[in-house]
């Protein structure tokens, strides 16, 4: 392929390759062509140009396929436009020989097209550079068109299309010739011709004016003619050409009325002519055979469907504001579609008439039209069903019986109601909370007119109103409830006519059926709409002329209350269960009496009843699986097994009262088979003879003289295998009114009339209205699906039914045999499926033969739907069966067949079986057949003569290839071989043939796999050949295909990304985008979607570049400069398709999270255009009305109204739920910028980076457009998006609290913000406001508070008192004024508010922290809030608060009580919450317990545990069932009054509750569980026990301290992060200080009673007598417990364990600063708990803890750089010293355990203290604390012994010789309290053996002075010891002591000369030792003197100095008269280093 490269044709490889590869070498050069040309040097080409334009003409005669003639055709005419054009006439002269050739053989086509294709592709590219030629051409092309086939004539109108393009205007000669040979082929057999004729018509007028003058009404008439028998694609090209024409005549393009006097049509006219096509057709030509099948309509359905299609071609190119300026008069005109005559003229006609108008509205209002417009919109809707229901009324009120015509009119209005009122729903719910307006407008009257329609006559208007209802409901959920209780009231003031029973009944159960849809729900207590329907049913006989309507009602009202789901239906089941048994007779003799009783009337409403009744059931069923209990379905079972026995009997009853029973006796049985489908088989097996025999006599047809076909065949066949079946193209934009032609009985006739208990179910996905089919097609469907699922329970002797089945179609003839065949296969299928999926076998040798006799007949079969189906169940056979001898014999079967037949019908039928085969069995079990069916296929797919044949074989092709996965590794290349082969010959008019083509490439790509990177030789070849055969399909017309290539082009960039060219398919897709193809649109964004995952830069810049240089194609989408992402969010706001819509919302969440933080402006500003579109229309609504936000707003309308004349904006504005999501997107943003760089949040740092580099783009430079966003959104209509606007502003304000403003010091960045913060918070508090955002709103609020931005009270004030009012609605109670939501909304918003308060409340000691801590920076003390301000703002609520606050807390923690303790819940519901909507309510307290808890904690812990319950005034103030809730403590009933409890008791309550629901949760705290929430619960805990009432609540019950200390421990196993650690740590800490304080207190007492008998003292402290911890109970050996896990956690090797295990670090890496935190504070608490356990006990935990201790000091004792120590090193300290110095550990028994201890814990720190070689260097200074500590804390236990003592004189000794001044300094300080300790037997040896060493040390100094302070502090350090020791000797040995001194001190001092050039700390010494001496002189003067008289020349040095000194001091004081006191430098000793 590499050699096809290259400018001009490479002969000589060409020749040398086999014939079979050249085509393929041929195309790959044309493509490597067509790229190079355009970006090649112009000389090199005009150097080529000869010998290419030789090469390329060449091409012409060598017969080329048609993809390749289309490239040839298209680089000729590329090298002509860039080359020079001298010898372009020759060649188009030899073009026009070629097609004018007389040769009419098949070898000579392919020569002519290709020069067909290339003089089209002449002038496309030169137009009037050729203009002089083209009449010539022309009439060529037109001559040869008469004699050409349908390929030819095909070609032949592309190219006339192109140069009616390339010409334009100037062609304007040869028009008329043009239309009148192209528009006799309008009609012509081939819909390819068709669609090219209708391509070529619309190119022409452009410019033709005479087309829509003149010629209009026969344009309009070819069309109709042509739409008649045509496919999906013939029907989209020809209601293209009808729209636009139609719309052409209407408003002309300016040119071409320039040119000529131009009379225009009037919009009149034009409709007038549109709906003769929708309502007369093609004046009736024959009717064709797929006629037969269904009923003939006058009307044919093909062109009304086409017509429709082009009355919104028609709309689309007029625009939207065309649409919004005549809206009016569209929508009436085609509202009379549906009132005439022709267009109803039977129910099913009528109701596909229907479809097609809602289909019209739908897609012209749905889109074109902005949210503003469209409430316009609704409101002429509401006008038009206004005047339609004023005429109904004013016929119905006519007295005279004869107006026969208003009967008429009425009938005929009730389908213009259904219509108009399905558009307003669905219009109302696509706006959804942005249609408020549309309701609350009274002049509109939306409600009145809606609900006046509940009256009308006919049923189907009724029931459109009730939908109607029920959409405005869902989209705005407050008015549920009002519209529920008007319907109800309306019901009961008219219960006496029959229109209004009806009506009222559906508009209700409508509502009930929306409930599900609005998150909020309904009020309970409206479930007492079961009363109504008791009482309809009840009164029901009492009035024959209402008793059909009431039964009716009554039933579909309690079908309708089951939708509420079991917590509704739980209370009224016993009623619901007895009202079921009722209806039906209690026995059989009963059921036989019945029979002889009643007239037809009775009987009509019995059979209603009982259907309604099963309804219901199935209704239950269906939405209360949890209520299905055994019990319950016995009791079903009751009147269901009579309904079942009654069947047998209806026949009877039919023929003795007449044949008008039947449908109601049809709807018993759909009611019956519907509700057996939903309960599990087993509970009805004795009844499945009697059942089965109804089945298959339902589908057979037995009783059925109509030929009525399921419909369920389609979803039964496998999805892919609609590309057989042509018509069933399911997913297009025209779904909706395409399914009307598919060939099953009354197929996309749904419609409400047909079963009205679907207007409460829910909607089946996909559907905007519910379609239930006509009953006859409903009931055989049910019967159906019903025996897919007994089939599987029956037993083997009865499954012989199918030979019954095969004697059922022998029997009937023509029509009704295909019928009954279509029905018993779809049965047959849905058995099978129901076989697989019990994982059950099909039976015995006899069950399978018949089976497979019935099913091997009809691959046989002239109906390919049926071939189709028989294929599908083979496969499905062989996979129930699952033996391999059987699969063998079925392929052996189909493989004969295939060798032996001729014909099309078995080749196609026999090539699926052996595909569908390999789908279900698998490429393991079919893998011996694999080669023949392969060999077989390749074979079949060569066969040119049938396009049928290609299609079966090669989608059975890809079955194989995509199931046998890699064993078809072996026959890739031939397949690829014929693929490349087959897509360049077969002609793109067989597109099926190219849709699988492009399937087998896919299954290929996917089997090779990620082999496709790879560099082999044949992997190459294999990558190249799929590229090219992506190429080609990509280049398809038909739309199928290209999405074919789109997903094997996505395949290949998922194995090889490297070979995918994105800047050529990148394009490709955005072209694609705007396509008229929902398929080809998903297939391109779900690429672009996979794309963006990796490389959305590289996507964005490809589509970029198509903006640049798209001004060449005409099909150029429209980007603009906001690039691929804008072209996204525009198409959200058009795009309905569920899937497509989430493509395009992962895409731009690709791209987002890839490019928004480095290209911020521009996303930002995309987000913010999406969100201020609207904006410009609310600020002006809202500055009428709220003039105190006037400043803020005029803001908004200044920044909104920018840029508004701007020309690119969308066609659309963008719609709410576009804006909720770029309300999501700018959170995202924010979030990824966090994860960023730390300068998006930091103003300073932001500035800085933006002057170095203008292009840094940081977040906090754009805060204002954040704001204005969030504030945007939070304002809006539409609720969604004020929660996301919410959202983003608590993002905003979290993330932006805490950044200073650089320009005003201590303020912050968002103090500027408050006005918007308010006025975005404001509206939330409404009284109309959903709870949901007014809870979001609480939250903010509480963030803003709490984020300390604003330090004025009075600022604070306005949010401050927004939660003020809302504490207001909290205080109302339960069953307060009515409310419009389910109980749960308001448990939400009160749990909200008290979340909020309880925030506030914790936020308050923050600010006091924020205070102390900042002190040194130079703001810290500007912040104006002074500490306790947030506390006055909670005071004055307090009292309240704290009450709700327990009262929540009570609630919450009753509703986490197990369900074994439901009877322990109050009956009738908590403080917040009632008993029927507990199951929400708990969600609710689970997000909002925590800070309550925190909140409650530190009121008990500030005031709390001193206030009472409740003061009496309290009492009184608070509603009764209030007073109820909060006396509920735990233990006690309600109703007693709660004064009764003493405050003690109330406090041990408080305790209990608080404790318990912390320890619940601390239990087990679920993963998802915000961390917040664990913080909250330990905060509170630590919080609570710092109070003493609760330390003492605590420690009095030591199991209550023992169980918090395991739940703890349990916690810290699940939880890693260290600030839930160190939380936990602060919590143990507060434990054990409670049992510390509870034990002394103990002792105190005990010493106090004691003092008298001594002896008998008990022994206090864990561990008593015997020293015995027990665990589980003993709180000591919990928290080891405890402490032990996070010192293992953070040092893992304390543990033994650990050092033996393999895995164990050698390396010990140093501890984090938050772990050196966490293990001080856990050392800390090991110290101090000894002091919990008596003598014996602590013998018994010291040896742990003193070797956790020892060895953290080990472990952390690591020398630094700035002799800092650290945390864990000082704890340790601490805590050997307060260990050391236990008293109580001394007892005489304990006396040597303890010596023990001592001495052997000294002894290890001493051993730890040696140096090792790899370790880092220990920190000596802790080493010798720590023995100082020994050595004076527990003198009496080491004295005398040797060892120890040798140990210390050796540490010592090493820290005094040490190069570390540091080390010597603290040395000395130590040895200074060792030398002074009390017990001189210590101290003595040590001063025998240290101090010499420390006079050396001091004599030398003389000679090495110090250079720094340290080595000074040591010298003065050692002086100081010295000093001591003089002090410390007795009389006599003073002078020695001195002798060693004085002279050392005079050393130090300094002469004249020597002391002015010396270093300042050479001059601090001589200070020192100059004051030393004068300050020892006069304390031993007598020693003094002799030292000194012993040495004179000492005292000369000494005399000078101090002479010298007070010379300095008399200068100094001369210069600075104030006498400065020259300060000694000394340094303040202190032997406690903590």
């Amino acid at each position: 392929m590499e050699l096809a490269h290259s400018l001009l044709l490479n002969e000589d490889a060409l020749a040398q390759i086999t014939e079979a590869k050249k085509p393929v070498f041929i195309f790959e050069w044309l493509r490597f062509l067509d790229k190079v040309l355009v970006a090649a040097n112009k000389t090199d080409v005009k150097e080529k140009q000869k010998k290419l334009v030789e090469q390329l003409t060449g091409l012409i005669s060598s017969s080329p396929g048609p993809p390749t003639r289309k490239l040839l055709a298209k680089n000729l005419a590329a090298l002509y436009s860039i080359g020079d054009t001298f010898t372009v006439f020759q060649t188009l002269d030899k073009c026009n020989d070629i097609i004018k050739s007389k040769d009419d053989t098949a070898a000579y086509l392919p020569t002519k097209l290709a020069a067909v294709a290339c003089v089209g592709a002449f002038y496309e590219k030169m137009g009037r550079m050729l203009g002089s030629s083209f009449p010539e051409t022309v009439n060529n092309l037109l001559k040869s068109l008469k004699g050409a086939e349908s390929q030819g004539r095909s070609e032949i109108l592309m190219s006339l299309q192109k140069v009616l393009n390339g010409l334009g205007g100037a062609a304007a000669s040869c028009h008329r010739d043009i239309y009148k040979n192209a528009r006799s082929l309008l009609t012509d057999r081939s819909m390819a011709v068709r669609c090219a004729v209708a391509k070529c018509l619309l190119e022409l007028q452009n410019e033709a004016v005479f087309m829509w003058t003149a010629e209009l009404e026969n344009v309009a008439t070819l069309c109709f003619k042509a739409l008649e028998n045509s496919n999906y694609g013939v029907r989209v090209a020809v209601s293209k050409l009808l729209g636009t024409v139609m719309a052409t005549a209407l408003i002309p393009k300016q040119a071409t009325v320039m040119r000529q006097n131009v009379k225009r049509a009037t919009l009149e006219e034009v409709l007038e002519l549109m709906a003769t096509g929708f309502l007369r057709g093609g004046s009736g030509f024959l009717k064709s055979g797929g006629e037969m099948l269904k009923v003939g309509g006058s009307v044919n359905r093909e062109v009304r469907v086409g017509v429709t299609q082009a009355y919104v071609v028609f709309v689309t190119t007029l625009g939207g504001q065309w649409l919004e300026r005549n809206f009016a008069t569209f929508l009436s005109r085609v509202l009379d579609l549906v009132s005439h005559p022709r267009a109803t003229q039977t129910h099913v006609e009528a109701v596909y008439s229907r479809r097609c108008v809602s289909f019209i509205l739908r897609a012209t209002i749905g889109s074109l039209l902005g949210e503003k417009a469209q409430i316009a919109a609704a409101k002429d809707i509401c006008q038009a069903i206004g005047k339609q229901m004023k005429a109904v009324e004013a016929v119905v009120n006519d007295t005279n019986s004869e107006n026969k015509s208003g009967a008429a009119d009425v009938a005929a209005s009730q389908h213009v109601m259904v219509c108009a009122l399905q558009e307003l729903g669905s219009l109302v719910q696509s706006l959804n909370a942005t249609a408020s307006p549309l309701i609350q407008e009274p002049s509109i009257g939306l409600l009145e007119t809606v609900t006046s329609v509940l009256l009308h006559p006919s049923m189907a208007a009724r029931l459109a109103a009730a939908w109607c209802l029920r959409c405005v409901a869902v989209a705005l959920p407050f008015h549920l409830t009002p519209f529920l209780d008007r319907c109800a009231e309306r019901l009961n003031n008219l219960k006496t006519s029959p229109e209004a029973v009806s009506g009222y009944s559906f508009a209700m159960a409508a509502l009930l059926g929306g409930v599900h849809q609005c998150p909020l729900g309904i009020p309970h207590a409206k479930g007492k709409v079961i009363s109504i329907a008791e009482d309809l049913l009840r009164t029901a006989a009492q009035n024959s002329r209402l008793s059909l309507q009431r039964t009716q009602a009554g039933w579909l009202l309690l079908g309708a209350l089951m939708t509420l789901g079991p917590s509704v239906v739980r209370y009224h089941l016993p009623k619901m269960l007895l009202l079921w048994r009722n209806v039906f007779p209690r026995s059989l003799k009963e059921l036989e009496a019945e029979k002889a009783r009643g007239d037809s009337f009775t009987w009509q409403v019995t059979l209603e009843g009982r259907a309604g009744a099963l309804c219901a059931m199935r209704s239950f069923v269906a939405h209360c699986p949890e209520l299905l209990t055994e019990d319950v379905i016995r009791k079903l079972m009751t009147p269901i097994e009579c309904a079942m026995t009654m069947m047998s009997h209806i026949p009877s009853v039919i023929k003795a009262h007449g044949a008008h029973l039947k449908a109601s006796a049809a709807m018993v049985r759909l009611r019956l088979y519907d509700i057996l489908a939903l309960l599990p088989p087993k509970t009805y097996d004795g009844s499945f003879n009697a059942l089965l025999r109804e089945l298959v006599a339902e589908f057979t047809l037995t009783d059925n003289s109509a030929n009525t076909t399921t419909s369920l065949l389609r979803s039964l066949c496998h999805y892919d295998d609609s590309v057989l079946l042509g018509s069933w193209l399911q997913e297009t934009d025209h779904k909706s009114i395409e399914d009307q032609l598919q060939p099953n009985s009354a197929s996309g006739s749904g419609a409400l009339e047909h079963d009205p208990s679907s207007i409460y179910l829910r909607i089946p996905a996909g559907e905007a209205v519910p379609g239930p089919l006509p009953l006859g097609v409903s009931v055989i469907d049910a019967s159906v699906a019903l025996f897919g699922v007994v089939f599987p329970h029956v037993s083997y002797k009865h499954r012989s039914m199918l030979d019954h089945f095969a004697e059922c179609v022998k029997q009937a003839k023509g029509v009704r045999q295909q019928a009954v065949q279509l029905n018993i296969f779809t049965a047959v299928l849905s058995a099978l499926k129901g076989l697989a999926e019990n994982k059950s076998t099909l039976g015995p040798e006899e069950v399978r033969k018949s089976a497979l006799t019935l099913v091997m007949g009809a691959l046989d079969n002239p109906n390919p739907i049926l071939r189709c189906a028989a294929g599908e169940a083979l496969g499905r056979m062989a996979q129930v069966v699952g033996e391999a001898t059987f699969i063998a014999r079925m392929a052996q079967y189909s493989f004969d067949k295939l060798k032996s037949a001729r014909d099309v019908v078995s080749r196609t039928g026999h090539s699926l079986a052996l595909g569908c085969l390999h789908r279900y069995v698998g490429g393991i079990g079919s893998g011996q057949h694999l080669k023949t069916s392969v060999s077989i296929l390749l074979a079949l797919a060569q066969d040119g003569t049938s396009p049928e044949v290609q299609t079966w074989s090669l989608h059975s092709l890809a079955l194989i290839v995509d199931s046998s996965g890699p064993m078809y590794r072996g026959y890739v290349e031939p397949t690829l071989s014929l693929v490349l082969t087959l897509l360049l010959t077969v002609p793109p008019s067989h597109t099926e043939v190219h849709q699988c083509l492009g399937r087998c490439l896919g299954a290929i790509i996917t089997t090779v796999g990620p082999e496709l990177q790879g560099n082999g030789a044949t992997i190459s070849t294999i990558r190249s050949s799929c590229l090219v055969g992506c190429a080609i399909t990509q280049d398809h017309s038909d739309s199928l295909v290209q999405a074919a290539a789109i997903s094997c082009l996505q395949q290949l960039h998922m194995f090889a990304p490297r070979h995918v060219n994105l800047s050529s398919l990148v394009p490709s897709l955005c072209v694609h985008l705007c396509s008229s193809h929902l398929l080809l649109r998903r297939a391109a964004v779900a690429c672009l979607r996979q794309l963006a995952q990796r490389e959305a830069a590289e996507v964005c810049e490809y589509a970029m570049s198509l903006a640049k240089n798209g001004g060449d194609k005409e099909n150029s989408v429209n980007i603009t400069e906001t690039g691929l992402e804008g072209v996204l969010f525009g198409m959200l706001d058009r795009e309905t398709d569920r899937k497509l819509c989430s493509d395009i919302h992962d895409t731009l969440g690709h791209m987002l999270s890839s490019l928004a933080v480095e290209n911020l402006s521009h996303w930002l500003m995309l987000c913010k255009d999406v969100l201020a579109y609207y904006m410009t229309f609310l600020a002006v609504k809202c500055k009428d009305e709220e003039t105190e936000k006037k400043d803020e707003m005029d803001d908004d309308t200044m920044f909104t109204t920018l840029g508004e004349e701007d020309k690119s904006k969308p066609s659309v504005a963008p719609r709410w739920a576009t804006r909720v999501f770029a309300a999501d997107c700018l959170c995202r943003i924010i979030m990824l910028c966090e994860n960023a760089n730390k300068a998006h949040f930091d103003l300073a740092m932001a500035r800085s980076a933006k002057l170095k580099n203008p292009k840094n783009d940081l977040l906090v430079l754009h805060l204002s457009d954040l704001i204005r966003m969030a504030f945007m959104a939070a304002t809006d209509h539409s609720n969604q998006l004020r929660m996301a606007g919410l959202q983003a502003l608590e993002d905003i304000i979290k993330k932006f609290a805490s950044v200073p403003e650089p320009e005003f010091p201590g303020h912050v960045i968002l103090e500027q913000y408050q006005a918007n913060v308010g006025a975005a918070l404001r509206p939330a508090f409404s009284q109309d406001t959903p709870s949901d955002i007014t809870a979001k709103a609480c939250q903010v609020c509480s963030t803003w508070i709490g984020s300390g931005v604003v330090s004025d009270l009075n600022d604070l004030r306005r949010v401050h008192n927004l939660l003020v009012s809302s504490l207001d609605k909290v205080q109302a109670g339960k069953g307060s004024s009515s409310q419009p939501y389910r109980e749960s909304a308001i448990t939400m918003e009160k749990l909200a508010v008290l979340k909020a308060w309880a925030e506030v409340n914790i936020h308050k000691p923050k600010q006091v922290i924020k205070n102390t801590d900042d002190e040194e920076e130079d703001f810290g003390t500007v912040h104006e809030l002074p500490p306790d301000s947030l506390i006055t703002l909670v005071q004055p609520e307090l009292p309240i608060l704290s009450r709700l606050w327990l009262a929540a807390l009570k609630d919450y923690a009753l509703l986490t009580l197990p369900p074994e303790f439901a009877s322990q819940l109050p009956p009738d519901g908590g403080a917040f919450y009632t008993p029927e909507t507990i199951d929400t309510a708990r969600l609710h307290y689970r997000n909002s317990w925590a800070p309550i808890l925190h909140a409650v904690a530190l009121w008990l812990n500030s005031a709390g545990f001193n206030a009472s319950e409740l003061s009496e005034e309290g009492t009184v103030a608070m509603p009764n069932s209030q007073k109820c809730a909060s006396s509920i403590m735990l233990n006690q009933a309600p109703g007693t009054p709660p004064t009764t409890q003493s405050l003690p008791e109330i406090n041990k309550d408080r305790m209990h509750l608080i404790l318990g629901v912390s320890i619940q949760f601390l239990c087990s705290p679920r993963p998802e569980e915000p961390i917040e929430h664990v913080t909250s619960c330990l905060l509170a805990l630590h919080t609570l026990l710092d109070s003493p009432c609760a330390r003492i609540h605590i420690a009095e019950d030591q199991l209550l301290g023992v169980e918090l200390l395991s739940v703890l421990h349990r916690l810290l196993l699940t939880w890693d992060p260290p600030s839930v650690q160190l939380l936990v740590t602060r919590v143990v800490q507060q434990i054990v200080k409670a049992a510390q304080d509870y034990l002394q207190e103990k002792k105190n007492t005990l010493n106090e009673d004691d003092i008298k008998e001594k002896e008998t003292c008990p022994v206090l402290g864990e561990g008593g007598e015997t020293g015995g911890l027990v665990p589980g109970k003993s709180l000591v050996f919990a928290a080891m417990e405890l402490l032990m896990f996070i010192l293992v956690r953070h040092m893992p090797h304390l543990s033994t364990k650990m050092l033996d295990s393999p895995s164990r670090v050698s390396a010990k890496p140093q501890l984090s600063e938050e772990s050196a935190r966490l293990v001080a504070a856990t050392v800390t608490i090991l110290s101090d708990l000894p002091s919990l356990c008596s003598p014996a006990g602590c013998m018994t935990i010291l040896p742990t803890i003193l070797f956790l201790i020892t060895r953290v000091l080990k472990e952390t004792a690591i020398k630094s750089v700035d002799n800092q120590v650290p945390p864990p090193v000082s704890a340790a300290l601490q805590g050997i010293k307060s260990i050391v110095t236990l008293s109580m550990a001394k007892t005489e028994e304990t006396q040597k355990q303890w010596t023990g201890l001592i001495r052997s814990t000294l002894a290890s720190i001493l051993e730890y203290s040696q140096p090792e070689g790899t370790k880092p260097v220990i920190d000596e200074v802790s080493m010798l604390t720590a023995i100082a500590l020994f050595l004076w804390s527990a003198s009496t236990e080491i004295i005398g012994v040797q060892s120890l003592q040798n140990g210390c004189i050796n540490k010592f000794k090493n820290a005094l010789n040490s190069s570390d001044s540091w080390v010597q300094a603290k040395c000395y300080q130590l040895l200074l309290s060792v030398f002074q300790h009390t017990n001189r037997a210590l101290s003595t040896p040590y001063i025998h053996s240290l101090a010499p060493i420390m006079v050396e040390k001091l004599k030398a100094v003389e000679s090495n002075r110090p250079n720094s302070n340290t080595e000074l502090l040591a010298v003065q350090e050692g002086i100081k010891v010295l000093e001591t020791l003089v002090a410390l000797g007795e009389e006599q040995n003073r002078v020695q002591l001195l002798a060693l001194l004085v002279p050392t001190l005079i050393s130090y001092l300094l002469n004249e000369n020597a002391f002015a050039c010396a270093s300042t700390v050479s001059k601090d010494l001589h200070e020192f030792a100059l004051q030393n001496l004068m300050h020892i002189g006069p304390l031993y003067p007598h020693a003094f003197k002799t030292v000194m008289g012993a040495a004179p020349e000492l005292k000369t040095h000494l005399e000078t100095a101090v002479r010298a000194s007070q010379a300095s001091k008399a200068k100094a004081a001369a210069r600075q008269p104030p006498p400065t006191i020259h300060s000694v430098p000394t340094i303040k000793l202190k032997t406690s280093f903590f």
